[in-house]
């Protein structure tokens, strides 16, 4: 069977056999569904390796709203900076294209952590690829329109899709973009209109991504670009690149 459970996740290609083996056993692969709570605010039970679909980071103001902050899909790990200290989440991860990952406890995770470099190495680009997509998320956030945001978004999730549709509701976008439903109701009409999307009642946009990645900002080329620097999706011996000095390593 080769590598059990590991999927396509591009964090866990980028480890040699011997540090994988540390991981392997305790691997299990599990169903990621569509608006499932991954892991809720102040969770550390488990850490998860995507596989293909998308996970978003959401921030729950006390007001009830809500905005994404980031987002994940093979090229990423949800709960892998919990090695790094004993705080615990203060964001929900939802699932908004669903998928299969690789689970894995906190704990097990931890002790692998703790006896390899390599996975320390993976890590510290992860942690890397997290901040900057941070940053740039709240810079798009700060400067840029509703409109091109929403473009932005809807390719992070097509980029996370297998096939050319995806199914996202009006709710959804509000709850990533943190605006009201009639604003995007509002958006997605004036995408409609130029061409870049096609949708239906039933949710599911199908996308132009030329005209899309017109319609959006230089955000998202600048973040796609970013996370094939930092862990390249390579399909013999990926190499992980570090954001700061060449020199800089986890071990």
């Amino acid at each position: 069977m080769g590598r059990p459970a590991t999927g396509s996740n591009r964090l866990l290609a980028a480890l040699p056999p011997a540090d994988l083996a540390l991981l392997s056993p305790h691997l299990q692969k599990v169903s990621l569904e569509q608006d499932a709570v991954v892991v809720r605010s102040g969770d550390r039970e488990h850490v998860y390796f995507p596989h293909s679909g998308a996970i978003s980071f959401m921030l729950d103001m006390p007001n009830g709203a809500t905005i994404a902050t980031a987002v994940i899909g093979r090229e990423g790990a949800l709960g892998a900076l919990s090695v790094l200290g004993p705080s615990r989440s203060s964001v929900t991860a939802v699932v908004r294209v669903g998928s299969t990952a690789s689970q894995i406890s906190v704990s097990r995770f931890h002790a692998a952590y703790m006896g390899s470099s390599a996975i320390k190495d993976v890590v510290q680009a992860h942690t890397g690829w997290i901040l900057s997509q941070l940053q740039h998320v709240a810079a798009c956030n700060g400067l840029h329109p509703v409109e091109a945001r929403l473009a932005r978004w809807l390719l992070e999730l097509h980029d996370r899709t297998e096939g050319p549709i995806m199914s996202v509701t009006q709710e959804t976008l509000s709850q990533l973009l943190g605006v009201r439903r009639t604003t995007v109701t509002q958006m997605v009409a004036k995408l409609r209109a130029v061409g870049a999307i096609r949708s239906d009642r039933r949710g599911l946009i199908e996308i132009d991504r030329t005209r899309l990645e017109e319609a959006t900002c230089e955000c998202y080329r600048i973040m796609r670009r970013e996370t094939d620097r930092i862990v390249p999706d390579e399909a013999v011996t990926p190499r992980l690149h570090f954001p700061s000095a060449d020199n800089s390593h986890g071990g």
